[in-house]
C-alpha cells in the first residue's frame, strides 16, 4: 500500500506528458524515471498506459514518420534516426518509413523542398557554390546523396531540353 500514492502520483505525471504530445515507451519511461519514480513503479504505470491504449509504439512510430516525411520534408534516414533514438525498434521504423513513403516519396519530398530553398529562383541557373548548399541542406534532412544529385542534375538538363523546344 506504500506504493500506492506514489503510483498514482506516476500515473497523473504520465497522463500529463501524454496528454501534451505522443511519447514513445521509451522517452515516457526516462520522462517518470527522470521524475524520481521507482522501477517498478514505471513499469506498472507504463502497462497500464499501454492497456489503456494511450502508449503504442507502433501508432507512435506511424504519426512521427508522417510527421517527419509529410510535415518537414525529412529523408528516410532522417526518420529512422529520429524513431531509433525515441526508442522504436528497427522493424517498426522501416514499417512506419515504408507506410508514409506511400503517401510522398523521398524524391516527391527532395523536389518539395528545392522548389521551396530555391525561392524562385530556377535551379538550372543557380552557380555551384548554391547548390551544394542545397545538397548540403538536404543530405543533413536525411536524402541520400545519389538523390539529390540526380535531382540538381535533372533540374540543369530540363532547362536545357526545355530550350531546344521552344
Amino acid at each position: 500500500m506504500n506504493d500506492d500514492p506514489l503510483r498514482e502520483k506516476a500515473e497523473k505525471k504520465a497522463y500529463r506528458l501524454l496528454a501534451l504530445r505522443a511519447h514513445s515507451e521509451k522517452e515516457l519511461r526516462e520522462k517518470l524515471r527522470k521524475g524520481g519514480f521507482s522501477a517498478p513503479v514505471v513499469a506498472g504505470v507504463i502497462e497500464k498506459c499501454r492497456e489503456y491504449g494511450y502508449l503504442n509504439d507502433g501508432n507512435f512510430a506511424r504519426a512521427r514518420a508522417r510527421e517527419l516525411a509529410v510535415n518537414r520534408l525529412a529523408g528516410n534516414r532522417r526518420i529512422a534516426l529520429d524513431l531509433i533514438e525515441r526508442g522504436i525498434p528497427e522493424e517498426l521504423c522501416r514499417q512506419a518509413i515504408s507506410e508514409v513513403r506511400a503517401e510522398i516519396s523521398e524524391e516527391d519530398a527532395v523536389e518539395r523542398l528545392l522548389r521551396k530553398k530555391a525561392r524562385g529562383t530556377a535551379l538550372a541557373g543557380m552557380g555551384d557554390r548554391e547548390k551544394m548548399r542545397l545538397a548540403r541542406s538536404l543530405m543533413g534532412k536525411g536524402f541520400p546523396a545519389g538523390l539529390i544529385i540526380r535531382k540538381l542534375k535533372g533540374a540543369r538538363e530540363e532547362r536545357v531540353h526545355g530550350n531546344d523546344g521552344e
